[in-house]
């Protein structure tokens, strides 16, 4: 038999071709699959400003990692740590997490920064919230005339501090003028000023959408408005699996001077949406 060699070549040189190309593709995949990944819970607040968009590239493209937010109420993003979902946090209710840390859910937290809240309403005021300097003599004259307040509702560190101001008013809210809606801070704020209602939200969402909604700051400045967000891990103790070393890493770069500078220096419109504060 006759063999053709310069057919045999042709084919030995395809399929060394092909193997070549299999093992560049596994090569790829292999690189993908290597970045390492961070899972972030936290505040729709951090997400609905735009404020993530603007840290989060530097930290990834310094690190190498890959951060994927889990953007929920404060309330959700402390339970998503609590049973081990997420790696790290960055949330605005410091009483609620002071007391996780000492029951021993989380480890290394951090003032990271924070803003305040704000009353909205439409421009009418049509409870004078506007004639009073105190929030809870604010929330009292919207129960009395019930006219219609936006809650979020969904276990929020701004619901919590709502809930709050309520309690020290001595007013349990309820009626058809007191919409618990179960939403993030911006679909709060739509509904508000679609129902000509008010709200109480934090600056910095408040700052990032108000071109969009009929509604006016009605009343700030009051001392308990005022609203910290920390940073903290996860305590691998109790969830080995996260990845712990990422969480030092996000905490350490959000309370380092560049990340301080990066959250300083994020405006919307002008005006700086977060005041950082690791350093106090």
């Amino acid at each position: 038999m006759k063999f053709n060699w310069k057919v045999i070549v042709s084919i030995m040189v395809f399929l060394l071709a092909a193997l070549v190309s299999v093992a560049g593709c596994g090569d790829r995949g292999a690189v993908s699959e290597t970045q390492p990944e961070l899972t972030l819970a936290t505040t729709t607040s951090t997400y609905d400003s735009g404020l993530l968009d603007e840290v989060l590239p530097v930290f990834e493209e310094k690190y190498g990692y890959k951060v994927h937010v889990v953007s929920v109420g404060t309330g959700a993003a402390l339970e998503t740590g609590r049973r081990g979902d997420c790696d790290v946090l960055l949330v605005h209710a410091k009483e609620q997490e002071l007391a996780l840390v000492e029951e021993g859910h989380f480890v290394d937290r951090y003032d990271v920064m924070y803003n305040d809240f704000v009353v909205v309403g439409p421009e009418a005021d049509p409870a004078g919230v506007a004639s009073v300097q105190d929030v809870k003599a604010a929330f009292a004259k919207i129960a009395e005339e019930e006219t219609v307040f936006v809650s979020r509702g969904d276990d929020s560190g701004t619901h919590k501090a709502e809930l709050k101001i309520w309690e020290k008013a001595g007013i349990q809210p309820q009626g058809d003028w007191y919409h618990s809606v179960g939403q993030g801070m911006g679909d709060t704020l739509r509904m508000a000023g679609e129902m000509r209602g008010y709200a109480l939200t934090d600056r910095g969402t408040w700052i990032a959408m108000r071109d969009s909604l009929d509604l006016e700051v009605v009343l700030e400045g009051d001392p308990v408005l005022f609203n910290q967000y920390g940073v903290m891990a996860v305590n691998p103790d109790n969830h080995p699996h996260i990845d712990y070393d990422g969480a030092g890493k996000f905490i350490d770069f959000f309370i380092s001077d560049e990340g301080q500078e990066l959250i300083a220096g994020f405006k919307k419109h002008g005006e700086q949406l977060f005041v950082p504060n690791a350093s106090s």
